[in-house]
């Protein structure tokens, strides 16, 4: 057998130092790209005031992630059933009675917080307030909430989810065997993707034989799924002690007191999840919960900026087959037909605020109408043939005596109509295109714009329009 040289062993250590420090470089890169991400995020919210609404609580709480995130807070929640111990575990781990607790039932009816300063002692030898790797001092903050089987159960599960996307570490608190409500919580918290710790408390109500076997149950039956076996914790929080004592007398009488919580094993779980990846922790879930948040930003503003889209193309509809329709001269009619379509697509790159020239604008039209093909083609004849003969129909009114007005109407809002229809065409197809930031996508532009053609009720689109134009000539007439 080959020793190994202290040479070697020196450079062992060496190479797993390097390897330590440049875990720990990588968590602060981590930490720093998390904090830059979420600052620019805060700083450059693209949204406008109609936009907003609805949306204050999530932008104030991209505002708190930064806080927490520069003041390097690890946010710790606890679930569970009601006369499970959450309070008592909370207070266990705090070493002082900050959580409400006791006997009634669902005691905890608001989520409550507290920071946890981990005190030293010789198990932990930890200094109070935790510091994560690398990083300057940082605060656990334990959170609290009420139980999952509360009355109104629906609306505390919910708000139990959104918590759980928001914190850093889970305590699913237990004090038994799993029942059924809480291994479905279990299952949907965990799906939530977050580190969790199952915390098997009260143990001290059962013989030790008892404890053990419903510890093995749970690990090798109900949670095998679910989680592994370092990621289950026994506790007694609030532990409970009888012993039969002689009074002054000599009659023999129970005598019960409470004694120090038994919690060390959970606060080293803690303590060595939080040393090993503690900031990479903290940078993943918040960026995860920003991006969330960031989602409905999108959402809401593609929502809104869709609402406006259509006002502006309709708007556009209405004013090409107007001009269209009370211009008799054929050559203008197209003009303005064209004018108008590039009117609009400026208007809508504006509304998704995309920088587009009239030259590009023009340019954008010609693909849209090369891509619409036959309809393209359609509008042109239709619009040469109406418009000549709504010409001639124009000249003669004043010869019949208003006589040839009734059919000229019926060419103008004929032909308007055609042009109305291929001009909200040109809309939705601009504004699909915008709204995938100026891009057709993997399709190209044919398949874009032969799908919205596909989509379109043609008829309906054209008879809203006739409606509309006839009374607006109506009046004018």
């Amino acid at each position: 057998m080959t020793e190994i040289s202290p040479q070697d062993n020196w450079k062992n250590e060496e190479f797993e130092n390097a390897l330590i420090d440049f875990e720990a470089i990588q968590e602060e890169l981590n930490y720093k790209k998390a904090q830059h991400t979420l600052r620019d995020l805060v700083n450059h919210l693209d949204l406008s005031p109609r936009e907003k609404q609805g949306l204050e609580k999530d932008i104030d709480h991209l505002s708190s992630m930064l806080e927490k995130l520069d003041n390097s807070v690890v946010q710790i929640v606890a679930f569970g059933m009601v006369g499970r111990g959450k309070s008592s575990v909370l207070n266990a781990l705090l070493g002082q009675p900050i959580f409400q607790s006791g006997p009634l039932h669902g005691v905890t009816k608001i989520i409550e917080s507290a920071s946890w300063e981990v005190s030293q002692d010789e198990n932990l030898k930890q200094v109070k307030k935790f510091t994560l790797s690398g990083w300057g001092n940082s605060q656990i903050q334990l959170i609290d909430t009420p139980g999952i089987d509360e009355v109104d159960g629906e609306t505390r599960e919910a708000l139990a989810r959104d918590i759980a996307q928001k914190t850093d570490l889970i305590l699913f608190i237990i004090a038994g065997d799993l029942s059924k409500v809480e291994y479905n919580a279990l299952s949907q918290l965990r799906e939530v993707g977050k580190p969790m710790i199952l915390v098997f408390n009260k143990i001290d109500q059962y013989p030790e034989t008892d404890r053990l076997a419903i510890y093995e149950k749970i690990r090798d039956e109900r949670v095998k799924e679910l989680l592994s076996p370092d990621e289950i914790v026994m506790v007694a929080a609030n532990p409970l002690h009888s012993e039969l004592i002689k009074d002054s007398l000599g009659k023999v009488k129970r005598h019960q007191y409470r004694s120090e919580p038994q919690v060390t094993e959970l606060k080293l779980k803690i303590v060595e999840l939080l040393q090993r990846e503690g900031k990479s922790l903290v940078a993943l879930n918040t960026l995860l919960c920003a991006d969330n948040v960031n989602e409905k930003f999108v959402q809401r503003k593609m929502e809104v900026r869709n609402a406006l889209a259509n006002d502006t193309i309709q708007k556009a509809v209405m004013i090409k087959a107007v001009a269209i329709a009370l211009n008799p001269v054929t050559a203008v009619d197209l003009l303005t037909g064209a004018v108008i379509d590039i009117a609009m697509i400026l208007a809508l790159s504006r509304l998704y605020g995309i920088t587009m020239t009239h030259t590009s604008a023009i340019a954008l039209l010609q693909k849209i109408g090369i891509s619409m093909g036959g309809i393209s083609a359609s509008e042109f004849l239709a619009s040469l043939g109406l418009s000549s003969l709504k010409g001639l129909l124009g000249l003669t009114i004043p010869v019949t005596g208003g006589i040839s007005l009734a059919p000229y109407m019926t060419i103008a809002i004929t032909q308007a109509g055609v042009a109305g229809v291929t001009c909200y065409a040109i809309g939705q197809v601009t504004k699909t295109y915008l709204a995938n930031g100026a891009s057709w996508g993997p399709d190209g532009p044919k398949t874009v714009v032969t799908n919205i053609l596909e989509s379109l009720d043609e008829a309906s689109i054209l008879n809203r329009i006739k409606t509309e134009l006839r009374e607006k000539l109506v009046k004018r007439y």
